[in-house]
This record gives structure tokens, C-alpha cells and sequence, in this order.
């Protein structure tokens, strides 16, 4: 069975460090999710998540057109990120590990993510939905986002580590 991301009722977002000091927050407007899963338990599931790189949005234009720059992403050459997992290990009734393989700028690496498990309800229009809030780290540099400036004072002004969170809110597809 598939379930596809009701993406109205869900967010992929991330942090990066700022001058070492502060968490920058970030998010992908256009994405899409969805997961193969043989039943209910998502054990053997498959899970599969795409976003458009263009649709990053951290509050700042000025910011945003840089990321999407050549020294960032490179939008256009890369126009989307992309996450296909190998395996899901569940570790207890609500969290699993999902392994798989993450590309980003045509460098694809391992990474894994630890998700909580909601469950799964009926909305009142009839629809089954589950839900996932993923999250995890990479370091950006594996993918070659390796762009970097130094402060005056000796600050890194974008750090390595890219905290990864999404709330995602799947629908049963019948």
C-alpha cells in the first residue's frame, strides 16, 4: 500500500549553526513523500521523500538566493534533494531508525534518521493518515555544500552540521 504526504499538514524543515552562536531555521515549501509499506507496521516499509531545492525559505530573500546559488545548492544545475530509504529498524512502539541513502547536488552518501511513530487515526472525512516527526544530522561538506566564510574575530560564519526535522502527516491511498 502507499501512503502520500498530506502536505498541508506537514513541514521539512533544518538548522545550521550562524556564527557559531545561533541556529539559522530553514524549510522546503514544495516536497513530496510517500512511503510503499506491505502493512501497517512499516517494518518493511520504503520510505521516499523529494524537495525541490528553489522552494527553500528561511525568511531572508537575500539568504535564500545564495543557497540556491552555486555556492550552496546550485538550484539549477541540482533542482532537488533527494531520500530513498534501505531499511527501517524498529526500536520500540514509536521509534524506528531509517536508513538509506540522501542525495543532494549529485553526491549521494548513507545517512539515517530516527522517526517517532503517531500512529494511525481516521479524519473525520474518512481518510487513514499515520504520522512521522523525523529527525537527524549530516554534515554539509559530505555533499559538497562546502562554502565558508571567516569573521573578523576568527568565527565560522556557517557551521557544518545540518540538524534535519520534518513533521510529515501521510494519507492511506486506496
Amino acid at each position: 500500500m502507499i501512503w502520500k504526504s498530506d502536505n498541508l499538514h506537514s513541514n521539512i524543515g533544518f538548522s545550521v549553526k550562524h556564527m557559531m552562536i545561533t541556529n539559522v531555521h530553514g524549510s522546503f515549501g514544495a516536497f513530496d513523500a510517500h512511503i510503499d509499506a506491505a502493512d501497517d507496521d512499516f517494518v518493511h516499509a520504503k520510505f521516499h521523500f523529494n524537495a525541490a531545492i528553489d522552494s527553500i525559505n528561511t525568511g531572508v530573500q537575500d539568504r535564500d538566493a545564495h543557497l540556491k546559488s552555486g555556492d550552496f545548492f546550485n538550484a539549477e544545475q541540482f533542482p532537488n534533494l533527494q531520500f530513498d530509504s534501505s531499511s527501517v529498524e524498529k526500536i520500540d512502539d514509536e521509534t524506528f531508525h531509517i536508513h538509506g541513502n540522501l542525495t543532494i547536488k549529485g553526491q549521494t552518501h548513507p545517512v539515517s534518521f530516527t522517526a517517532e511513530y503517531g500512529g494511525i487515526v481516521v479524519d473525520p472525512y474518512g481518510q487513514t493518515k499515520t504520522g512521522f516527526s523525523i529527525n537527524g544530522k549530516l554534515k554539509r561538506s559530505d555533499f559538497g555544500l562546502t562554502w565558508s566564510a571567516i569573521t573578523e574575530a576568527g568565527k565560522i560564519v556557517v557551521g557544518d552540521d545540518i540538524k534535519l526535522n520534518a513533521e510529515i502527516q501521510f494519507v492511506k491511498q486506496n
